[in-house]
This record gives structure tokens, sequence and C-alpha cells, in this order.
């Protein structure tokens, strides 16, 4: 840690999962005091040097009755009475909350911090069918109760080791199993993502300067083709990409993005691709991917371990890639 860098005092609502996990373990490498509160139910050996306390944050929040934190950081905040319920219990000087670009209420186009938000809803708690509306409301919460003191940051799709969606990994696991591999679409397509990692870093950098506002967060983006050439190149493997055209997997009622992961061709979407500002500082991309193999060894080797998660089966790949060789016989 940098000697002109004064010690934070972190508290982190989660922190054994994804997001939160990584930002945990770079705040300790950066010399940070970490306090990890969760169920301890996901990985609770995560980051064992920092301070864990264990409780549901829906019930549980007078364990930290009497502390204090120069920053909490909220990277499981889904519903505004639960967000609620922890701004008017902790004491913190600032707060930051983790949202994601599924919050603008347009994805068709380019997006911006300009762009316009979902209107909150406040009175359902159905998270999977009002994602992006649910995360506004949370959002203003926070800002209700912190204003310039609060951090919002919106980042867009987020990889790296120990993604529990697969909706990158699928490509470096499914194509360190070699073989013919079912490349979606065109090869020069931009997809746009960041790395769990570098979006730690670039948040305490963040926090450490006690910058506040609401910030977009995503890394340049990539074509399909050099991220698919990458992790052959990384995976080391015989796998042959076999790149299949859009109106293909439209006819065979291919589902974008959660079944074939990174393939957006619906126009309403295209946003999700197409982030800005791309400010987030970039690893090499072989690093992500040889990261996520590392850190997932039995799906790589497991063809049916995509189960639960984003990506093509094994069977279904083979039946498109069949019927394709059919096609051009």
């Amino acid at each position: 840690m940098c000697a002109n860098i004064a010690i934070m005092r972190l508290l982190i609502l989660g922190g054994t999962l994804f997001v939160g996990r990584h930002l945990a373990e770079a705040a300790f490498e950066r010399g940070h005091a970490v306090t990890l509160f969760h169920r301890g139910r996901t990985n609770p050996a995560v980051a064992p040097q920092a301070r864990h306390v264990f409780g549901d944050r829906e019930r549980d929040l007078e364990r930290l009755a009497g502390e204090r934190f120069d920053w909490v950081l909220d990277t499981s905040g889904y519903v505004p009475r639960v967000v609620r319920s922890a701004v008017e219990a902790i004491t913190a000087e600032r707060w930051c909350f983790v949202s994601s670009i599924s919050a603008y209420s347009s994805l068709s186009g380019p997006v911006t911090e300009a762009t316009p938000l979902r209107e909150p809803e406040w009175e359902r708690e159905d998270v999977d069918a009002l994602y992006g509306e649910l995360k506004v409301a949370c959002e203003r919460v926070v800002l209700d109760a912190y204003g310039d003191r609060a951090l919002v940051l919106r980042p867009a799709l987020v990889v790296g080791p120990h993604d529990p969606t697969a909706r990158f990994s699928y490509w470096p696991l499914r194509i360190a199993r070699g073989g013919d591999v079912l490349a979606p679409g065109d090869a020069a397509r931009l997809v746009q993502f960041v790395d769990a990692r570098d979006l730690a870093e670039w948040t305490l950098g963040l926090l450490e300067a006690n910058t506040g506002g609401r910030l977009n967060a995503a890394s340049e983006p990539v074509t399909m083709g050099t991220l698919l050439d990458a992790c052959v190149r990384v995976a080391g493997t015989n796998a042959r990409l076999h790149w299949v055209s859009d109106d293909f997997l439209r006819a065979e009622r291919v589902g974008e993005w959660q079944e074939l992961p990174l393939w957006l061709v619906d126009p309403e979407w295209g946003g999700m691709m197409d982030v800005h500002p791309a400010r987030v500082p970039a690893r090499p991309l072989d690093d992500t991917i040889r990261d996520v193999l590392a850190a997932e060894p039995a799906r790589a080797d497991n063809p049916g371990a995509h189960v639960g998660r984003a990506g093509l089966s094994p069977e279904r790949e083979a039946q498109l890639l069949g019927k394709l060789r059919e096609r051009l016989a």
C-alpha cells in the first residue's frame, strides 16, 4: 500500500461470493481494515485475514452497533427496503452501492451516465422480473441518505474467476474441452465486460480518494473473435471454432445471452455491449481466461458441469453443429 494513502475501515455487505470476494481480497492487499458482514453460507473461508461478522442483513445488523466505518461497500443490495434498513442501522462516513447498467431505461443504444434510468418499483420485490427497477430504487435510498458522500457504480458484465453465472467463463471452459466449438455470429462483433479484479482495484482507488457520484464501470470492448482466439491459445487444446450465422441461430431458436453467452443480436439490448466511458483499466485478456480456467478445473474437465449456469449443453451444441453440416452438405 502507498504510504500516502490512509488505512480505511471498510465494511463489505456480502464479500464472499464474487464481486465482494474480489473487493475484500484487494482491500486487504492494499492494507485496509476489512470487515465482512455475511451469513456464512457461501465460501465462508474467503479472505481469512479479514474480520467476519456473521448474520442476515434483514435481521442481524445490530451486531454492528457501536461501530463506525469509513466506507460501506454494498455488493448484495437488491431490494430498497433491505438497503434502507442497512443505511439506517450502520454508521459510516461514506457509502458505495454496487448497482448495474440494468438500471438504465433503454439498452438499445450506447449507454452513458446521461441515459435515463428506469422508473423505480417500491412495492414489488420481484428481483428476477424487476432487477433494474429495484436497483434504481436502492440507489435512491443511498443517495437520499448520503448525498455527495455516496458512490453508485453501474458495472457492465462482470467476469473473472469464481463467477457463479458463467456468462463469460462458459467460453474458456468450453474451449478447454476441445473439439468442435460453435462460435456465434460475426467474429468482428464487439463484446464488453470488466474483470471483477480490475473492478475491485478501480473501486478501491475511488474510495481512497473519497470519490462520490454515479459512474459506469466497464473496460474497453474486444471482438468476439479476439476473445475466442485467446481462449483457444490459452487453453492449448484442439478446439476448432465453427462460426455460425445469426440467421441460423435465430432459426434454431437459440437463446441470446443466457443459452449462448455474449451473443446479443436483439437491437433492444445492444447497449449491454456498448457502455461508456470504458474507464476501468483492464488486465491482459489472456490473464482473465487463464485464471478462470485455474479457478474451475473440474468444470473444464466435465462436459455436463454447465448445468444450472449459462451456456449451451454439449447435446444442444452437437445438435446445432450437426444441422449446420447437413445444410452445408
